[in-house]
Order: structure tokens, then sequence, then C-alpha cells
């Protein structure tokens, strides 16, 4: 899917913008922008996991940055047991890349994007960047903001 450039596919109140999806081949990723970001939609009983980071102040999937040396898959699984102590009962599917326009730059970027469920919630403990987790079925309000672009990547991976 790819909107005209006027017409992202998801936005927030703070400039970003997510411009284009493409499901398919892990092993191919987006050549037009680098890639250097990871998300995870982790989910149990019909609800996806949900971090709140205290810096940004916004409900998010876990994810992050990935390292040198890192693969795209290994960063997923590393972010989403940092940010939230969840692992998936049986490993992560790759969804797909999303590109994005960021803010206050506008450059472009891309992320990759991971699946999973779990049956079994482990014990969540703060850390400096995330205050807490939450079960959310993308419908329900939220307390707070929540990262309308992550919700849109959410959706897809249902």
């Amino acid at each position: 899917m790819t909107p005209s450039a006027e017409e992202p596919l998801a936005a927030d109140g703070r400039g970003n913008s997510l411009i284009s999806f493409v499901r398919g081949g892990e092993s191919a990723p987006p050549l037009d922008a680098s890639l250097r970001a990871v998300l995870v939609a982790l989910w149990r009983s019909g609800r996806v996991l949900m971090v709140f980071d205290r810096y940004r102040q916004s409900w998010e999937l876990p994810g992050g940055s990935i390292e040198e040396n890192e693969s795209p898959r290994q960063a997923a699984a590393r972010e989403l047991m940092e940010e939230s102590g969840q692992q998936p009962d049986e490993g992560l599917r790759f969804i797909g890349y999303a590109r994005l326009v960021l803010a206050p730059d506008r450059r472009t970027e891309s992320l990759a994007l991971y699946a999973g469920s779990c049956t079994v919630i482990h014990p969540f403990v703060p850390t400096q960047e995330i205050e807490k987790i939450r079960w959310w079925n993308l419908l329900e309000p939220l307390p707070g903001c929540v990262q309308p672009l992550d919700t849109y990547l959410a959706a897809l991976t249902q």
C-alpha cells in the first residue's frame, strides 16, 4: 500500500507519518530508506501488548533501534524482552517493512514489523524508559496518548 505524498497511511501530532507498508520477504529489506528500527506486536487473547514510554508520554508497540551486528529479528526479540519482560510462545513472525517520514528533519527511515502470540504473561518491571504495559484490543480508550502509527501497524498483524 502506498498513498500519495499528501496522504500518509497514518500520522501523529509530532510530524511523523507512515507513508508505506510492504508485506513480504524478510530477506529483501527496502533499498530506498535505511532500516534502523523494529516494532513487535505481541498478541494474547485478542489483545496486543502496548508499552507506555515515559519520555514520549505515549502508548506504543515495543521496539527500538537495531544495534550494530544485530539482525532485525534479533533486535525485535531483544527489544520486546527489554521493554516488557514478555516472550512469544513460538518465536516471532516477520510481517513486513514500514517506511516513515520522521520529524523534525523529515528524514525517511524504514522499520521491520514482527508479530507473535503468548499465553503466559511474565512479570513486568518498570524501567527508566518504560513505565507500564497493557494488553489492548485496539478499540477501548487507553489513558493518555496512543501512538497512531503503532496502532495502524498493530492492526496489520491481526
